[in-house]
């Protein structure tokens, strides 16, 4: 039995500071090879221009941000498209491999409950609309915007652990 406890026991995390550069090495190879950084809400902003096309394709076209992206007929056959299904991917067996796939709900005692789903829902878009706003997200404007010295890309850095301090802080359950 016990044998058995230690198979299905999830393989550890990768230590940080490995995992940081090793994801400067990809941040890297990805401005060598592609001649851009790393991002996620551009494919996001491509979905919705591909809905749109689709489901309201005029309005889609006249829309000024999003019909630039129509007229180029596949607004999927971005290379961000393949780097978002990538990284989906790659998450999801990597997490299978070390034993880390399982479905859980956090936050009981501010969010919780059936309210929990709703409220990430909530929080995820507000996320996304915050990204679009800034030009960026985690990753595009974070990442790759400090890794060319933006100013930009600074600020949102700043910003971005501030603001996630003080959630922390806020929402932080007493033991």
């Amino acid at each position: 039995m016990e044998n058995k406890k230690e198979q299905s026991k999830p393989a550890p995390y990768m230590n940080p500071l490995l995992a940081g550069i090793l994801l400067g090495i990809v941040l890297l190879a990805t401005f060598v090879v592609t001649g851009h950084g790393l991002g996620a809400t551009g494919f996001t902003t491509r979905l919705t221009a591909w809905i749109g096309m689709h489901v309201a394709p005029i309005a889609t076209n006249a829309n000024d941000y999003l019909g630039g992206m129509v007229e180029e007929g596949k607004p999927l056959e971005a290379w961000i498209t393949w780097q978002v299904i990538g990284v989906a991917l790659g998450a999801l067996i990597s997490a299978y491999l070390a034993k880390r796939v399982h479905f859980q709900m956090d936050g009981r005692k501010y969010l919780g409950g059936a309210k929990r789903p709703l409220t990430a829902l909530l929080g995820g878009i507000l996320a996304g609309f915050g990204a679009r706003i800034a030009a960026g997200c985690t990753s595009g404007l974070g990442l790759s915007g400090a890794a060319v010295l933006s100013l930009a890309g600074f600020t949102f850095l700043g910003t971005f652990f501030a603001v996630g301090l003080l959630a922390s802080c806020l929402l932080k359950e007493e033991k």
